[in-house]
């Protein structure tokens, strides 16, 4: 599936805040106010998560994580979205954060008074004893497990997200990515077929007669998990969460992997993915 190339669409950025647990949080200008096109459905999305009794098709709903050490992307990357969206009103966020909501809720209310927007507690009891050290510390940090979790942190009438990675600029409408065909497929997401597979894994995983054999009859292929687009209907029904866990515990007991939440997403869905700006 090919609706436009994928490094036009998003730009990766790095941007960190070092900064104590109670430090500060970075100040931001206030967002102007973007506004629908005429050619826009008109929005029915309440704003409060106890009135989300009802599916709306015409809301965009976005996923990301939310934390004072990459805050300034986040702001980057939410202004992005909203800038070259045709429909901003109708796009409601989801940030997932585990330290100091109160402060980020804050501070994503003041920078963006218009934003449609919902804030939620990942627990890291989630993943406590499941996370194994990787070649880089960010990689091993909670949050960014809570990818695996969205189906069930998000309300049962989202039927539909867009997972985005905090380090990451959008060009162009999000309404392209949302309305890709999935097909018969749980995601879709930007594929890599040319690179090395092997890479992702260690020789203890590929000369496991067990564990070496997961991709066989399979045309696997990398894929960046930073940008997904997720049916969470068929992930529940799927119960993918359990089959992303089942990985993480073999690579606690067996250490089959290097890179943190990657390899699990590539051994449960490499090979049948919706490929985005392939």
């Amino acid at each position: 599936m090919s609706i436009l190339s994928i490094s036009l669409f998003l730009i990766t950025i790095f941007v960190s805040v070092k900064s104590l647990p109670n430090a500060e949080l970075p100040a931001f200008r206030e967002a102007p106010a973007f506004r629908n096109g005429r050619e826009c459905l008109k929005k029915t999305w309440p704003s409060s998560l106890n009135n989300l009794n009802h599916h709306d098709p015409s809301m965009i709903h976005i996923a990301m994580t939310l934390d004072a050490t990459y805050l300034r992307g986040s702001v980057a990357g939410v202004l992005s979205v909203l800038q070259h969206a045709a429909c901003p009103e109708n796009i409601v966020f989801h940030f997932i954060a585990t330290h100091r909501r109160a402060d980020l809720r804050r501070t994503m209310t003041t920078t963006f008074p218009y934003l449609s927007f919902h804030l939620y507690h990942f627990n890291t009891d989630l993943v406590r004893g499941k996370i194994s050290s990787s070649i880089r510390r960010a990689l091993d940090q909670p949050l960014n497990y809570a990818r695996i979790y969205l189906a069930d942190l998000l309300p049962f009438t989202v039927r539909r997200i867009i997972y985005f990675d905090s380090d990451l600029i959008v060009v162009d409408d999000v309404a392209k990515l949302w309305n890709i065909n999935l097909g018969a497929h749980v995601l879709g997401a930007p594929e890599y077929c040319h690179v090395n597979f092997t890479y992702y894994f260690n020789s203890r995983f590929w000369s496991s007669p067990v564990y070496g054999t997961s991709f066989t009859g399979r045309r696997a292929c990398y894929f960046n998990t930073g940008v997904m687009v997720i049916d969470l209907r068929k992930w529940r029904e799927g119960k993918y969460t359990e089959k992303l866990e089942y990985w993480m515990r073999v690579q606690k007991k067996n250490r089959i992997y290097e890179l943190g939440s990657l390899p699990p997403f590539l051994l449960v869905f490499a090979g049948d993915v919706e490929g985005v700006g392939a």
